[in-house]
């Protein structure tokens, strides 16, 4: 006789899933059975901490564009999963999360690791926690769990208690308090009124110097998103979340904005009169135009992020592709001086990026550490990237091949998401080689622990190439940096030092490939090398701590604060005179006055 642990399984594949990520314990014992029977058919990807395994959940989705499944057990096993759920929730993924409890009749009697479940998760799960009270309850719970993640890109709930998974499954009837579901799902195309796209087109054309804002919503119309800024004589930026959707190469395209972003874009946002906004809801809002400066167009498929961020308004509730096809025979072509002056904020931009990453440092650049990787990244890659200074030289330093995928943990921004991200687009694509991007923070917070999962899986995957980029420079780089931006404080070594760790030669020590790098003259062939590799690598690279990590056209006074900090820092010259020489880079090089806002 089939149980209900096996009836969720089943469910599962019935619904398309084929992988689940978790971490083992007593109170998913029958499910962990279940998975077992049904290995063909639902495979079991095991985490070293259930942490990880909900990120590789919002992972898979974010690479898949599918729902991502994890699996843990009741009490610590469920608290664990919440910083991987929050992320899904906070970038908007479609997660799963199904959860033992104790045995029902033990529950509010201070059983071993009872936790009160739904009220642990109703927060990260706002849209759906429910408890499978009865065997009669699935597949109702588990497919309301899945079409609500589906349809409301967020994590959801499902939680099982341990006497119920091993209960029989029964055969329902549609009778009266039994209700009998279907695994089906289905999203349709929304478009705005033509009235509102008219007066979206009014707006737009009245503007004499147009800005383009992307976000990961505009994927899937980016053809349509550079068919606007063509016609509208545009520039382009994008969120970090929507960088890997377009070109950077693309003249107009002043790459991302925000505080980790380029001069062009700041230049872009600084003096525009009129933006459109296409789905994005980043969250840098003192990077968009200055109140009142600009008039505003947003086109988002979900209405609650109309004007969320900033003041629009024509909202436009629709799929971006949809709309703006719908949206562009009402636009006229426009031939403005504003395009040339945005290439030229780009080309001045390109100078910028080209003197940094050549800028001398101690051992080496971190800049032009993750620059000399688009050179070698394959057409075919996937890449993920951890929070940290890694973050930054990303967005501005990396070219990503079209169509390469690249995925972040970005509104949540949580430290350690680049190797579950990574094992997760692997496992998806196991022919396709991964580089995940990382600092030594990150790694020792909980990468070097799913470097084990690495070395426990890659013998099965079609092409063996997982390259992983460690930053290895001691600290934690972001936090020391915003300490004296945001409060002119010194470096605190007790909280920011990063003991050392031979990353490398852990990765050999693992029967993986390990590199360490500390000479810029050797970076080309090592990425050659990484990523030829007949088996996973670690490149471990040697960087300078003191590489600063300035938002674009930082203002005099933020310069000052960090001036502060520094002054309190007995060994901090070549930090101070690394700050100084960036920031006459963009002085020296700030064209047509596109950025005289932000002069000192």
């Amino acid at each position: 006789m089939a149980t209900v642990a096996d009836g969720i399984v089943r469910r599962l594949a019935d619904w398309g899933v084929s992988r689940v990520f978790g971490y083992a314990g007593d109170g998913i014992d029958p499910l962990l059975a279940a998975l077992h029977r049904a290995q063909d058919d639902v495979e079991l990807v095991t985490a070293r901490h259930e942490e990880m395994a909900a990120f590789m959940a919002t992972g898979h989705a974010k690479y898949s564009g599918g729902v991502g499944v994890c699996l843990a057990t009741q009490g610590p096993g469920a608290i664990h999963l919440l910083n991987g759920l929050y992320d899904a929730k906070l970038d908007r993924k479609p997660v799963v999360a199904i959860v033992g409890q104790v045995v029902t009749t033990a529950l509010g009697s201070g059983y071993l690791q009872e936790v009160d479940l739904p009220v642990l998760l109703k927060d990260v799960c706002g849209q759906y926690v429910q408890t499978l009270a009865t065997p009669q309850q699935l597949p109702l719970v588990l497919d309301d769990a899945i079409r609500t993640a589906l349809a409301t890109s967020s994590p959801t709930a499902v939680i099982v208690p341990h006497d119920v998974q091993q209960a029989d499954l029964p055969d329902l009837e549609q009778t009266h308090g039994v209700v009998v579901t279907s695994p089906a799902a289905a999203r349709g195309i929304a478009v705005p009124p033509e009235e509102d796209l008219r007066r979206a087109a009014r707006l737009l054309a009245t503007g004499e110097r147009v800005a383009v804002l992307a976000g990961q919503g505009a994927a899937g119309a980016v053809d349509e998103v550079l068919a606007v800024v063509d016609r509208l004589g545009a520039g382009l930026t994008t969120s970090l979340l929507g960088k890997p959707l377009f070109d950077e190469g693309l003249p107009a395209h002043t790459g991302v904005m925000g505080h980790l972003g380029t001069t062009a874009s700041a230049d872009l946002m600084a003096r525009c009169d009129t933006l459109l906004i296409v789905g994005s809801n980043d969250p840098w809002t003192e990077f968009y135009p200055p109140h009142g400066q600009a008039r505003a167009v947003q086109v988002d498929v979900a209405p609650r992020n109309l004007g969320a961020k900033y003041p629009v308004e024509v909202p436009l509730a629709g799929d971006a592709a949809a709309t703006l096809r719908a949206l562009l025979p009402h636009l006229p072509e426009r031939r403005v001086p504003w395009r040339a002056q945005v290439e030229e904020s780009v080309a001045a931009w390109l100078r910028i990026a080209a003197e940094r990453v050549a800028a001398p440092a101690d051992p080496l650049n971190p800049q032009r550490v993750v620059h000399a990787l688009s050179a070698h990244l394959p057409a075919d890659a996937q890449v993920s990237v951890d929070v940290g200074s890694v973050v930054y030289w990303y967005a501005r330093f990396l070219r990503l091949p079209p169509g390469v995928p690249a995925h972040l943990s970005s509104t949540l921004a949580s430290m350690g998401s680049a190797l579950p991200y990574g094992i997760a687009a692997k496992l998806l694509h196991p022919d396709r080689p991964v580089v995940a991007l990382a600092g030594d923070g990150a790694m020792q917070m909980n990468g070097i622990n799913e470097l084990v999962t690495v070395a426990a899986r890659w013998r099965d995957w079609a092409d063996p190439r997982f390259v992983v980029l460690v930053l290895h420079n001691g600290d934690l780089a972001e936090v020391s940096w915003e300490q004296r931006e945001m409060e002119g404080d010194p470096r605190f070594p007790t909280s920011q030092t990063v003991p050392a760790f031979p990353y490398a030669g852990y990765a050999e020590l693992l029967g993986l490939r390990g590199m360490r790098v500390d000479d810029p003259d050797d970076l080309d062939d090592v990425w050659r090398a990484a990523l030829s590799a007949d088996r996973p690598c670690v490149v471990e690279a040697i960087v300078d701590r003191d590489t600063p990590l300035l938002p674009p056209r930082v203002p005099a006074e933020k310069v000052a604060q960090m001036h502060r900090g520094l002054a309190q820092e007995p060994d901090a010259g070549a930090a101070r005179a690394a700050l100084d020489a960036q920031r006459a880079d963009e002085a020296g090089d700030d064209p047509a006055g596109l950025s005289a806002e932000h002069a000192d």
